[in-house]
């Protein structure tokens, strides 16, 4: 039998589980539920061993290689046809979101003194598409498990938080369902809280905001890129300063192997007249690995260790949250995005 078999199976029964909780109760994303339903999991004395013993190697393929497969097919989403139609003042807006959200939070990060790569991968998550982003950066930064614990953690709970908070401010804000719609697609972080907080206001609502998260999402590629060849650069430093532990094999690549598949799905989706059965069925395969791979990421986190070191973190995410959130409204009530 394969090592990973058993914590592949483990990953996928609890996803499994996960889909069934979200179709008994709809307010609650899949794709959430999975995360939520994998730190429950780790929370549990008696599994630990377990966890860290036999299924520790099929965790850990479903965390890396299923999340990059699910990165990739999710480029079949995006057509840069329906985004050059959002009109150049939409796209700047929301490339200028996107690298603000992403200076504020990691800057902040710093200045709070979040340990190891944890500011810079709060900051993906909270600026670009949550969880993806996350294990993107992770992957260009060569970043722990237990560093991406914590903004996996934070951004499902502020993504969790979204589905239930502004819908109860569109009221009052005096949002159209159009609006609406954009303003949930520009803050909100992973696509399945962005989905089911849109469709509150209907299928106007949705569309928008699926144009839009899905625009974010692109800004993916080129964020990797920009950290892949910041990374690079300390590894060259550090080797002319006679580091011994930076060996030119550690240099990570600037562009990882998977984004450049996102970005050929992307051009694929663009390009070719791919049929719908197909797309569907595309669709159905990303988030089902992507639903595996964010519970053997969620197997990951403690919440024992999240109280005792996450408060700075929860801090620096909520304050996230809270500015990428504002200057969406902004965007949304002033720009008219």
């Amino acid at each position: 039998m394969p090592r990973w078999l058993p914590g592949l199976g483990l990953a996928a029964a609890a996803a499994a589980l996960a889909f069934a909780l979200s179709a008994a109760v709809p307010a609650i994303p899949w794709l959430t539920a999975c995360v939520a339903l994998g730190m429950v999991l780790a929370q549990i004395p008696a599994l630990r061993p377990a966890l860290s013993g036999v299924f520790k190697p099929g965790l850990a393929l479903s965390s890396r290689r299923l999340l990059r497969i699910g990165i990739v097919l999710l480029g079949l989403k995006l057509s840069l046809v329906d985004i050059v139609a959002l009109g150049w003042l939409a796209i700047l807006g929301i490339c200028l979101i996107v690298l603000l959200t992403f200076g504020l939070t990691l800057g902040l990060g710093r200045l709070l003194g979040l340990p190891g790569n944890q500011p810079i991968l709060i900051a993906a998550g909270f600026s670009i598409c949550g969880a993806s982003a996350v294990g993107a950066m992770s992957a260009v930064t060569r970043s722990k498990e237990s560093e991406a614990a914590t903004p996996i953690a934070l951004v499902t709970l502020c993504g969790t938080l979204a589905i239930f908070i502004l819908p109860v401010l569109r009221v009052p804000l005096g949002l159209s369902d159009m609006e609406f719609g954009s303003w949930v697609g520009l803050s909100v972080h992973d696509v399945g809280q962005v989905v089911a907080t849109a469709q509150i206001a209907g299928p106007t609502a949705l569309a928008a905001a699926v144009v839009f998260k899905l625009t974010r999402v692109l800004t993916l590629a080129p964020m990797v890129a920009l950290v892949g060849a910041v990374e690079r650069r300390k590894a060259r430093a550090g080797l002319r300063a006679g580091a011994a532990d930076t060996p030119p094999a550690a240099r990570p690549p600037i562009v990882p192997l998977f984004i450049v598949g996102f970005l050929a799905a992307v051009l694929v989706r663009t390009l070719v007249p791919l049929p719908d059965g197909a797309l569907l069925a595309a669709n159905e395969l990303q988030t089902v690995l992507l639903a595996v791979a964010l519970v053997a990421l969620g197997t990951g986190i403690r919440v024992s260790e999240l109280a005792r070191t996450g408060g700075r973190a929860l801090v620096v995410g909520l304050v996230s949250w809270a500015f990428i959130a504002g200057a969406a409204l902004v965007a949304v009530s002033v720009l008219r995005l």
